[in-house]
C-alpha cells in the first residue's frame, strides 16, 4: 500500500536535510569550491519546507503553506545556483536576490489562501518546473565544454523531473490533484512525491559523480601536460602516439637558440616568459588537433598529423618567423632568441615513431651547424651522412 502523501512530505524532509548534512561536510573539507555550501543550503531549505508543508492542518497556516512554500522555492532556486557554481560561472547576487524574492512574493501575497490548493499547487510546479529546465541546460553546458559523462546524467534526470513538474503543474490546472485536502489520498500525487525521493538522491549522486569525474580528469591533465606551456609533457605525448596509427604524419623537433644565454642575462623568469610566448605562437600555427610537447629545457616536438614534407617546413617557418616577430615586441630584452627547427617526414610506411624522431633529431642538428634560425628537413641524402 502506498504512504500517504504528508508521510512522504516527511521522508522527503528528512532525506533532503540528511544530504544537506552531508554536502556541507563536504565543503568544511576544503576540497571543493562554494558548490556544496550552495546544495546544502538548497536542501536543508526544501527539507525544512517539506516538513512544514507535511503539518499542513496541525499549525497555522503562514507557517505550513506560507512559509512552507517559500522555503521549498527558495531551496529549489538555490540548485540552479549550485549548478553554475559548479559550472565555474559567476553568481551574481543582486540577480539572485531579485529572483528569489521575485518568486516568492505571489505565494505569501496572492495564492497563501488556504482553500487555494490548485493555484499553490499550480504555482509552485511551474516555479520548480522552470528551475530544473535552467539546471538541466547548466548541465548540458558542462557536458559540452568539459566532456563529464555524469553532466549528461545530471541533464537527464533534471529532465525527467521538469517533466514531472510539467504534467502536475497540469494536474493542477484542471483539477486533476486539488481538493479541499490535498494530503486526502490522491494516488497520483502521491506517486509523484515518491518519485521526488527518488531523485532528490540520483541527483546529489550525480553531482558527486561529476565531482569525482572532474577531479580524475584534473589529474590526468596534470599528469600529461606541462605546467609552465600547457603543452603535452613526455608522458602525455607518449600516450598520443601510442594511439596514432601508421597513417602519414611529419615532425618537427624545435629547439630555442641561446636560451642559456638569455636565461644568465634576463634571469629565469624571462625565461619562462619566452617559453610560453612560443607555445602560444606554436599552438596558433600548429593545425587544430595536431600535438604540440615540450621534451625538456627549451626543446619541443610538434607531430603533424597528414601533412607531407613541404607543408610541414611551411609551418615550421611560419612558427620560426612568427616567433621572431613575437619576440621583438618583448620590452627589456637585449638577447632574441631564435628557433632551429628538424623537420622528418613519414610516408605511408611503417617507420616508428622512435626513428622518425631520430630523423628529426638529425635534422635539428644540422639546422643548429647551418647556422641556427632555420628549417632543415631529413631527406635521403642526409640519411647517407
Amino acid at each position: 500500500m502506498l504512504l500517504d502523501l504528508r508521510t512522504i512530505y516527511f521522508i522527503v524532509a528528512v532525506s533532503c536535510v540528511v544530504l544537506s548534512a552531508l554536502q556541507f561536510a563536504a565543503y568544511a573539507t576544503g576540497r571543493f569550491e562554494r558548490w556544496p555550501l550552495w546544495w546544502g543550503a538548497s536542501n536543508l531549505l526544501v527539507g525544512i519546507g517539506s516538513f512544514l508543508v507535511a503539518l499542513r492542518n496541525l499549525v497555522p497556516y503562514y507557517i505550513s503553506i506560507d512559509a512552507g512554500n517559500v522555503l521549498t522555492i527558495v531551496g529549489y532556486m538555490l540548485m540552479f545556483f549550485a549548478v553554475r557554481d559548479f559550472a565555474g560561472r559567476p553568481v551574481n547576487r543582486r540577480y539572485f536576490w531579485l529572483v528569489i524574492i521575485c518568486g516568492s512574493i505571489p505565494v505569501a501575497l496572492f495564492i497563501s489562501d488556504p482553500l487555494a490548493i490548485s493555484e499553490r499547487l499550480l504555482y509552485v510546479s511551474i516555479i520548480c518546473c522552470l528551475c530544473d529546465i535552467t539546471v538541466a541546460k547548466e548541465a548540458a553546458g558542462i557536458f559540452r565544454r568539459e566532456k563529464l559523462y555524469s553532466a549528461a546524467l545530471l541533464l537527464g534526470l533534471y529532465m525527467a523531473t521538469a517533466i514531472l513538474f510539467a504534467v502536475r503543474s497540469y494536474l493542477a490546472a484542471t483539477g486533476g490533484i486539488a481538493g479541499p485536502d490535498p494530503f486526502g489520498g490522491s494516488v497520483i500525487h502521491s506517486w509523484m512525491a515518491v518519485s521526488a525521493v527518488a531523485f532528490i538522491m540520483l541527483r546529489s549522486m550525480a553531482m558527486v559523480l561529476m565531482a569525482a569525474e572532474r577531479s580524475r580528469n584534473q589529474l590526468i591533465e596534470l599528469a600529461h601536460h606541462d605546467p609552465l606551456t600547457g603543452t603535452l609533457n613526455r608522458s602525455g605525448l607518449a600516450q598520443q602516439v601510442s594511439e596514432l596509427d601508421a597513417r602519414p604524419m611529419s615532425l618537427l623537433f624545435i629547439d630555442i637558440d641561446h636560451f642559456k644565454q638569455l636565461n644568465d642575462r634576463h634571469g629565469h623568469a624571462a625565461g619562462d616568459r619566452i617559453l610560453q610566448l612560443f607555445a602560444r605562437v606554436s599552438k596558433s600555427i600548429i593545425p587544430a588537433g595536431d600535438l604540440l610537447a615540450r621534451q625538456g629545457g627549451d626543446e619541443f616536438l610538434a607531430v603533424l598529423r597528414n601533412v607531407d614534407r613541404q607543408e610541414a617546413v611551411a609551418i615550421a617557418n611560419s612558427i620560426r618567423l612568427s616567433f621572431a616577430a613575437a619576440v621583438m615586441q618583448m620590452p627589456d630584452l637585449v638577447t632574441f632568441p631564435t628557433l632551429s627547427i628538424g623537420v622528418a617526414t613519414r610516408g605511408n610506411d611503417a617507420t616508428e615513431f622512435e626513428r622518425l624522431l631520430q630523423k628529426a633529431d638529425e635534422a635539428l642538428y644540422r639546422s643548429k651547424r647551418e647556422g641556427r634560425d632555420r628549417v632543415e628537413a631529413f631527406g635521403e641524402d642526409q640519411a647517407a651522412a
